[in-house]
C-alpha cells in the first residue's frame, strides 16, 4: 500500500501562520496535521504502507521536505517528494506523483483530519471516505444505490441529493487504472475552470463500470483557517483525552499554576502563575507567565504574559503582552 498526500502551496486563508511553513506542518495537540493525517489513514487501512509520496511546492524548501520524509519514515515507510509548481488541479497534483502510482493506494488531501472506525472495503475499485453532513450543498457528495455502491458524483448540489460529503481521501486498488484515467485527462485537455479534476477521472472509471463504495467516517475535522483549525485543535485533544493519551510532558515546569484538561503541553515549557485550558495546545518551549488561556492554540517557543486569551492562535517564537483576546499572529511577531 501507499500513500498519496498532495499539499500544494502553502495556502492562504491561514495567513500569517503559512508564511514560514506549510499548512499541513502546523501542529494540532503537539503533532503536524499531515502526521496526524498519515497516521490516522494508516489505523484505518490496517496494511503495511510501503511508501508515502507527499506532493509539495519546490519552494517549501530543503527542511520541510526532511520533516517530511522523517514523518514517513516514523511510520516504517519510505517517503518521496514530489513537486507541483503550478495550480493546474487535483488531478494534476496527482500526476506529479505518478511514479508511485503502482498497486493499491491512497490520496489524501494535507488539510483534513478524520476519526473513523471502518473496514476498508479492498474488493472494491475505489473507497471514497465521505461524512454526512446538515449542509450538503457547499460539499461535493455522492449518491449511493440500494447496494450501497456510488452511483453519482454532484458538486454542491443545490437540490437534494446525498448528504454524504466527500472529505478529500481516496482508496483505489489499482494505482495503475487511475493513472491511465488521469493521464487521459491531461493529454486530451478536460479541464473545468481551467483545472483538471480528479472527479473526471473518477466520472470515467465508473462509466466504465468500476465499483465505488463510501467509507464513512464518524468525524471530520478541517484545518482551512484560523477559526476552524482551533477549533479541531480542540477535538483533537477531547478524543486523545478520551483515548487516554498523556498529553503533559514531564519536562515540563509547572510554578504556582492550574491545567484544565484536555491540554498538550510540550517539551520545556513553563508555566507560572498561570491558568490553561480547557482545550489548549501549548508547544515546546513556550512560556507563559500571569496568563489565562483556552480554547487556543500556541506554537513552539513563544513567551506569553500577562494575557487573557480565548480562541488564539500564536505562532513559533512569537512574543505576546497585553490585554487582546481572540487573536492571530504569525510566527516571530511581537504584540506589547
Amino acid at each position: 500500500m501507499k500513500i498519496i498526500v498532495p499539499m500544494a502551496g502553502r495556502g492562504s486563508r491561514l495567513r500569517p501562520h503559512t508564511l514560514t511553513i506549510p499548512k499541513p506542518l502546523i501542529p494540532i495537540a503537539g503533532k503536524p496535521i499531515v502526521h496526524r493525517l498519515v497516521e490516522d489513514i494508516a489505523g484505518v487501512i490496517n496494511q503495511e504502507i510501503e511508501e508515502i509520496a507527499f506532493i509539495i511546492h519546490e519552494s517549501f524548501g530543503k527542511q520541510v521536505e526532511n520533516d517530511l520524509i522523517a514523518i514517513a519514515e516514523k511510520l516504517g515507510s519510505k517517503g518521496r517528494i514530489y513537486y507541483q509548481n503550478e495550480a493546474l488541479g487535483t488531478a494534476h497534483a496527482i500526476m506529479c506523483a505518478k511514479e508511485s502510482m503502482s498497486g493499491p493506494i491512497v490520496v489524501a488531501y494535507a488539510d483534513t483530519l478524520f476519526r473513523a472506525d471502518f473496514t476498508l472495503d479492498t474488493s472494491a475499485d475505489s473507497v471514497i471516505w465521505v461524512k454526512q453532513v446538515e449542509d450538503p450543498s457547499a460539499f461535493g457528495v455522492v449518491q449511493l444505490n440500494e447496494n450501497n455502491q456510488i452511483v453519482d458524483f454532484v458538486e454542491k448540489p443545490k437540490e437534494f441529493v446525498s448528504d454524504l460529503a466527500i472529505i478529500g481521501i481516496y482508496y483505489f486498488k489499482s494505482g495503475e487504472t487511475l493513472r491511465s484515467e488521469l493521464q487521459y485527462l491531461l493529454d486530451n485537455n478536460v479541464v473545468k475552470g481551467g483545472e483538471y479534476q480528479l472527479t473526471d477521472g473518477l466520472e470515467n472509471m465508473k462509466q466504465k463500470g468500476m465499483k465505488f463504495v463510501p467509507g464513512k467516517v464518524d468525524e471530520w475535522m478541517d484545518c482551512g483557517n484560523k477559526e476552524v483549525t482551533v477549533d479541531t485543535n480542540s477535538r483533537m485533544l477531547r478524543f486523545l483525552h478520551e483515548d487516554g493519551v498523556d498529553m503533559v510532558s514531564a519536562s515540563a515546569k509547572i510554578e504556582n499554576s492550574t491545567i484544565i484538561p484536555p491540554c498538550f503541553i510540550g517539551d520545556d515549557v513553563v508555566l507560572v502563575n498561570s491558568t490553561v485550558g480547557p482545550n489548549v495546545s501549548l508547544g515546546r518551549a513556550t512560556h507563559l507567565m500571569n496568563t489565562t488561556i483556552k480554547n487556543s492554540l500556541v506554537q513552539t517557543h513563544a513567551h506569553i504574559k500577562n494575557a487573557d486569551l480565548d480562541n488564539a492562535m500564536i505562532g513559533n517564537h512569537a512574543a505576546f503582552d497585553g490585554n487582546f483576546k481572540a487573536i492571530s499572529i504569525g510566527d516571530y511577531s511581537v504584540l506589547e
